[in-house]
């Protein structure tokens, strides 16, 4: 099996999933969209961001960030509204390229946070047994929300340990804590639209990406 990009690590074998560069023990974050120029990068770099905000670490305790797209347009550059988004919060949109999402994307993601209903679908109809670890965003904020931090395993034990129980707590929670609305799990699509509508897209995947982090890390944003 080929690396997912080599230029975020290189492929040392299914039976380790790891990558020579990073910890042995990652948990590695996909974020996923269609294009993967608009709302999964940004969501990729808002929560590189915020754990670097927020641990100072480059590696961030063992937490891989990536993205791709259901119809990803592979080696694309970011779209220009979507770095200026990422500029409004003081992330950094340098080096980004396009991916279509692939079955190994989905097999190495211990978490798969989509855009839309219909991306957590595709995942999912991938297979690999993703059912369990592919949420919406927006659907996986409203399921951390709900969980109690103090049944987590405390940092003491590592931030890739306390993940890997953040989702499995937030699985368990799935049936129980449903959707207002249909829209409330979804995040709209602002390719072509004007910057605007891209800043409000921007704040809509911030505000959600908030309380994940706060429960992966267990540090708050900074006021």
């Amino acid at each position: 099996m080929t690396a997912p990009d080599a230029g975020r690590g290189i492929w040392d074998g299914e039976e380790t999933r790891t990558f020579t560069g990073l910890p042995r023990d990652t948990f590695r974050i996909l974020h996923v969209s269609t294009g993967n120029v608009c709302r999964s990068p940004i969501a990729e770099r808002l929560t590189r961001h915020a754990l670097a905000d927020r641990l100072g670490d480059p590696l961030w305790g063992g937490l891989v960030v990536e993205s791709a797209g259901t119809w990803g347009h592979e080696g694309a550059p970011m779209e220009a509204n979507a770095e200026a988004v990422l500029a409004d919060f003081g992330a950094d949109a340098s080096g980004f390229t396009g991916r279509e999402l692939l079955d190994e994307h989905v097999i190495m993601a211990d978490l798969v946070l989509t855009a839309t209903r219909d991306h957590r679908a595709q995942v999912i109809s991938m297979g690999h047994s993703a059912g369990l670890r592919t949420f919406t965003l927006k659907e996986f904020t409203r399921l951390v929300r709900a969980i109690d931090p103090t049944t987590l395993p405390p940092l003491e034990e590592g931030m890739v340990v306390r993940a890997r129980a953040l989702v499995r707590a937030a699985a368990a929670l799935r049936g129980w804590l449903l959707a207002p609305t249909a829209e409330a799990d979804e995040v709209y699509d602002p390719y072509g639209a004007p910057l605007p509508f891209f800043r409000s897209v921007g704040d809509e995947i911030q505000q959600a990406l908030d309380p994940v982090v706060t429960a992966l890390t267990g540090v708050p944003a900074r006021a």
